[in-house]
């Protein structure tokens, strides 16, 4: 290791501060990861509080590039569509993007761990648990941790990343530090809760194993995708007060009322259920933004503690990711001009972590209200139809998203505005149902987009 590398402190192990002590490690700087948490693959019970996660090409192409994907691709399941399931019961595929394509279901905690032994596989990473940050001093270049003991360490380093989530210690010396800090932070009014099915015998999957599973519900929806061992992990989005609530679901009779009523196809294979609704955390869903991300060379912010965002586009851990690969590319432009790199480093993501935050909650609308409504399909069908004959033309904004890591999340969102516009014209033909795949249709298309 040259004299000029600079020694680095990371604040936070989960999945994307393992994946940058991985980058880092492999540009040769020495990094020491402290994490508050204990070691999970120790056997700690890490379940009742986690959404399964969507990995997608985002995540894949900086996996890819950092030589670790095919360790990671053995523990995902592709998922190629949504499976719907409705309210009498009856259900449906929507595939996503073209044939071929997909998304995969990895568990948070499966990932994290072998990010971990990933990471410590380079001899320059040292990964230290259940050490609590408990501030930085940036004049000095320390950060400050307290291990489970309650010792104040003191650690000493030449750059410091805040890889610490959306509630990050690091981001709160950043806005002590930084004049002029806009921070934003916003919940929606649905939490959500974990929820199983289990394997069936010898470890089958009791309903589809490649798809992800929808229970659309209009102000609510459960979600399923699939692990490794047959089971799913089911997560319930449901309003913290109301009629149909967290707050109205008091009993366990209220509980299999509500379920058998509302998911009746899911519930003969949920025996746990009532025990599972009561025994795991309701938890928030919070969006953070903020900005700066980075003071000078000596502090930046990355992942979930720069742009927290709520999971329904499937994209908070890829976003997170993205940032590992695109400051890679900036680590080969500027050498070691930390300053100067992380300052376009936080300016070309910025644009783009809202972008995705934006995105999310618009999802979240789709999911929730809108894919079981025959206008949605049909308005589906149309762009999919158009983006099959005219693939230069028009992308759908799930695949700008999801499919397509060149395009930027920022200009998927401007793209994706302005397809809608068109296709909101579109829907209001009349008779559209009858004349969707008209060349009339098709040429109103190609006029609105000239």
């Amino acid at each position: 290791m040259t004299k000029n590398k600079k020694d680095i402190t990371l604040i936070g192990a989960g999945l994307v501060g393992s994946l940058l002590s991985i980058y880092l490690a492999k540009k040769g700087y020495q990094v020491n990861v402290y994490e508050r948490r204990n070691d999970m693959r120790k056997g700690s019970n890490y379940a009742g509080r986690s959404i399964n996660l969507a990995l997608s090409d985002r995540g894949w192409k900086a996996l890819t590039e950092i030589g670790i994907a095919d360790d990671i691709k053995e523990i995902a399941i592709p998922m190629h569509g949504r499976f719907l399931h409705a309210l009498d019961g009856s259900t449906s595929f929507q595939p996503y993007g073209k044939e071929g394509q997909a998304i995969y279901s990895v568990s948070r905690t499966g990932i994290n761990c072998t990010l971990m032994d990933l990471a410590e596989s380079h001899e320059n990473v040292k990964l230290h648990f259940e050490m609590k940050c408990n501030g930085l001093d940036l004049n000095n270049n320390q950060a400050k941790f307290e291990d489970a003991q309650g010792i104040e360490h003191t650690v000493n380093s030449d750059l410091i990343f805040g890889s610490d989530g959306a509630f990050s210690a690091a981001r709160f010396t950043q806005q002590t530090h930084t004049d002029r800090f806009d921070y934003h932070q916003f919940y929606i009014d649905c939490g959500y809760k974990e929820l199983t099915i289990p394997a069936g015998p010898n470890g089958s999957f009791l309903i589809e194993k490649n798809a992800l599973h929808i229970w659309p519900r209009g102000k609510y929806m459960m979600i399923a995708l699939p692990n490794k061992d047959g089971s799913f992990t089911c997560t319930l989005f449901f309003p913290f007060e109301g009629e149909k609530s967290f707050a109205a679901l008091k009993t366990k009779e209220d509980v299999k009322t509500f379920f058998e009523a509302e998911f009746k196809d899911a519930v003969p294979i949920m025996p746990t259920l009532v025990d599972d609704f009561f025994n795991n955390p309701t938890s928030s869903l919070v969006t953070v933004k903020c900005f700066p991300w980075t003071i000078e060379d000596k502090l930046a912010l990355i992942g979930d503690a720069a742009h927290a965002i709520v999971p329904f586009f499937g994209q908070g851990m890829n976003c997170g990711f993205e940032d590992c690969s695109v400051l890679n590319g900036l680590m080969d432009k500027h050498g070691e001009d930390w300053k100067s790199l992380l300052n376009e480093y936080q300016n070309l993501r910025k644009p783009d972590s809202d972008a995705i935050a934006d995105l999310a909650i618009g999802n979240f609308i789709e999911m929730r209200d809108l894919v079981a409504d025959p206008a949605f399909i049909l308005r589906k069908k149309i762009e999919a139809k158009f983006n099959l004959k005219y693939p230069d033309k028009w992308i759908p904004a799930y695949s700008m998203v999801t499919f397509s890591p060149q395009i930027r999340y920022s200009e998927a969102l401007s793209k994706g505005k302005f397809q809608d516009k068109i296709m909101d014209e579109v829907m209001q033909l009349p008779n559209i149902e009858a004349r969707w795949d008209s060349d009339e249709v098709e040429q109103l298309m190609l006029s609105k987009i000239a």
